[in-house]
């Protein structure tokens, strides 16, 4: 063995080690991760408070959207607000982001790179639903709105449709007040439907590249069938809306014609 080959095996990270993942503790000591990666998160200091912090800021936003949901289902013949969901990443999900984004496993690196630790999603009836619920959140003044991915106007390649937004809300805590990101998804129920199943069939192991490709085509075509469904069932709600406004004009007329004194009055005239 020669001393070049000697030295590239020095190298090689040993079974269970992670290339390039590295811990920099708040004593400013570094230590290669050689452990399970959910593991190396519960081990930095105050993880678990970080993550507290983001569930209060799902508890912020679903609150704000619970409480639209009830004034609308007041005020309004219908909410746009189906039903509310929410999720914080487990720490093995923002472990492998970081990975992949090559950022540093910290605290703070979790705060600057992930605006997706925090997420809620809401369903909503029909697609023009979607930008009211959009626009009534954004709209509060402690709401910060970070970004947007519209994908119902633009679609993913695979035919996902869905609206992105990144919210900051600030959350009151004993002694500080902490802006924090939330990530907002908000989709229709058949664009739900898509994308649950979709993200399910996406993980099946053992398929040749012509039957995941092959799947992968009728995937975007049942995408497309299921958002010309929802185009038409906005129609047929607004062609709904629109015959109960005549009906109910047509009623308060007849009844006008009807009272005693409009009658006497045309007898008059004749």
């Amino acid at each position: 063995m020669n001393e070049t080959t000697s030295r590239r095996d020095e190298q090689k990270p040993g079974p269970g080690t992670y290339p390039n993942a590295v811990l920099k503790a708040t004593e400013g000591l570094v230590e290669t991760i050689s452990k399970h990666s959910e593991d190396a998160l519960l081990e930095l200091e105050n993880f678990d408070l970080l993550m507290m912090r983001y569930d209060s800021a799902i508890r912020e936003v679903r609150t704000k959207l619970e409480i639209l949901n009830d004034e609308l289902s007041l005020t309004r013949d219908y909410s746009p607000i189906s039903s509310i969901i929410s999720r914080r990443k487990k720490p093995m999900s923002i472990y492998q982001k970081l990975l992949k984004q090559e950022n540093e496993i910290s605290l703070a690196s979790i705060e600057e790179n992930l605006n997706d630790v925090a997420g809620v999603r809401v369903i909503c009836p029909f697609i023009d639903d979607i930008y009211k619920v959009a626009k009534m959140l954004v709209q509060q003044d402690d709401i910060t709105l970070i970004r947007v991915k519209d994908y119902i106007r633009n679609p993913k390649s695979n035919g996902y449709r869905s609206y992105h937004m990144i919210v900051q809300v600030p959350v009151f805590f004993s002694s500080e007040k902490k802006p924090m990101r939330v990530e907002v998804q908000i989709r229709t129920v058949a664009m739900d439907f898509w994308a649950s199943l979709e993200h399910k069939m996406k993980y099946k192991k053992g398929l040749s590249e012509e039957v995941i490709q092959a799947i992968t085509d009728d995937l975007a075509e049942c995408a497309a069938t299921i958002s010309g469904t929802d185009m038409r069932m906005m129609g047929i709600r607004d062609r709904i809306n629109e015959l109960e406004k005549y009906n109910e004009i047509t009623k308060k007329q007849q009844a006008y014609n009807e009272r005693p004194d409009n009658v006497q009055t045309l007898q008059t005239f004749n």
